[in-house]
C-alpha cells in the first residue's frame, strides 16, 4: 500500500496514528505500508515513532515525485499487488486511505474492483462523523471578522494582520511542497506588481521550514510578505486545511467573499479585490 504522505499535512496528521494501529494487522496480511513523503531524515524519524509506525519511509522532494502523484495532494494512496499492479481503487484523502488500509488488514470488505470508488471507512467506537465536528473545514464565512495573527516572516520580522487595518488584504494560504502554488506564484507576482499601490495587500501565508520557503521565495521572486505558521494552526483558525487557498479581507478586518480555492477562483477573487469584473482573462488582474 503506497501512500502519497507529508508529516506537515493536517489531513495526514489526522490518520497518522490509526495507520500506526493498522500496521502490524496489515503485515499479518502479507501487506507493505510504504509512505513516500517529504522532509528531513530526523524529523520524519520522530514522528515515525511518535505515532507508533514501523513502515517504511521514503524521503522524496518537489524534483522526484513519482509520476502517479505528481498532480495529487496527501494523503492518497495506490494498492499495489505482488507483480506491482493497481490491485484496488485510487484513494484520496484521509477517510479513503484509512478505508483502503482498514479494508487491506481486515479483508471484511470482500475484494475491492478497480473501478469502485465507493470505499467507506468505519469509524472508530464513539467517533463522530466529519459532518458532526465542531471544526470549521469549508473556510469562514463572508462577514466573520478575519483572525488576527501575529507571525515571522521570512527574516524572522513579525507581520500582523492588524497592521493593514484600512486596506483591503489578499491573504493566501500555500505550501512549498504544493504544485498548484506553484503555479499560482507567477501569477501573485504580477498582481502585486500592479495593483500593491491601488488598496491591495498581498500576504502569503506558508508552512513548513523557513529555508524551503525561501527558496521558494526566491525562485519565483516574491517581494510581499511571507509568514510562516506552525503546522496548520492559522489554516484551521480560517477553516479550511487545503493549498492554495486565499481570503479576501475588507479594510475593516471583515472577511468580504468566500473563500477561493485554486488558481483560478483565488485570481477571480483578487479581480474583485481590486474592483474589476469577475469577466476577462488572469492578465487583467495579474
Amino acid at each position: 500500500m503506497l501512500v502519497h504522505w507529508n508529516f506537515e499535512c493536517g489531513f495526514c496528521e489526522s490518520i497518522a496514528r490509526e495507520l500506526g494501529h493498522l500496521d502490524t494487522s496489515l503485515q499479518e496480511r502479507n501487506v507493505q505500508l510504504v509512505l513516500l513523503t517529504y522532509g528531513d531524515s530526523g524529523s520524519n524519524q520522530e514522528q515515525v515513532s511518535e505515532y507508533g509506525l514501523k513502515c517504511p519511509v521514503l524521503l522524496i522532494n518537489d524534483e522526484n515525485v513519482p509520476a502517479p502523484f505528481a498532480n495529487q495532494g496527501t494523503p492518497v494512496a495506490y494498492l499495489l499487488d505482488e507483480q506491482g499492479q493497481v490491485a484496488g481503487p485510487f484513494a484520496s484523502g484521509a477517510d479513503r486511505v484509512v478505508a483502503l488500509a482498514q479494508h487491506c488488514a481486515t479483508r471484511e470488505f470482500g475484494t475491492l474492483e478497480v473501478g469502485k470508488h465507493q470505499i467507506q471507512r468505519r469509524r472508530l467506537p464513539g467517533e463522530r462523523p466529519l459532518s458532526a465536528s465542531r471544526i470549521e473545514r469549508e473556510g469562514l464565512k463572508v462577514g466573520t471578522r478575519a483572525p488576527v495573527f501575529r507571525l515571522p516572516d521570512l527574516q524572522g520580522r513579525m507581520v500582523s494582520l492588524e497592521e493593514y487595518r484600512g486596506r483591503q488584504v489578499l491573504l493566501v494560504f500555500s505550501d512549498p511542497h504544493c504544485r498548484p502554488c506553484d503555479e499560482l506564484a507567477p501569477h501573485l507576482v504580477r498582481l502585486h506588481r500592479n495593483h500593491s499601490n491601488n488598496g491591495l495587500a498581498l500576504i502569503l501565508v506558508g508552512r513548513g521550514e523557513r529555508e524551503e520557503n525561501r527558496r521558494k521565495a526566491e525562485q519565483h521572486g516574491f517581494q510581499f510578505p511571507i509568514v510562516l505558521q506552525e503546522k496548520w494552526k492559522l489554516s484551521k483558525e480560517y477553516g479550511i486545511f487545503e493549498t492554495p487557498v486565499a481570503f479576501l479581507i475588507r479594510e475593516d478586518g471583515v472577511i468580504a467573499k468566500e473563500v477561493a480555492v485554486g488558481t483560478d477562483a483565488i485570481l477571480a477573487l483578487a479581480r474583485k479585490g481590486v474592483g474589476q469584473s469577475e469577466e476577462g482573462s488572469h492578465e487583467r488582474v495579474a
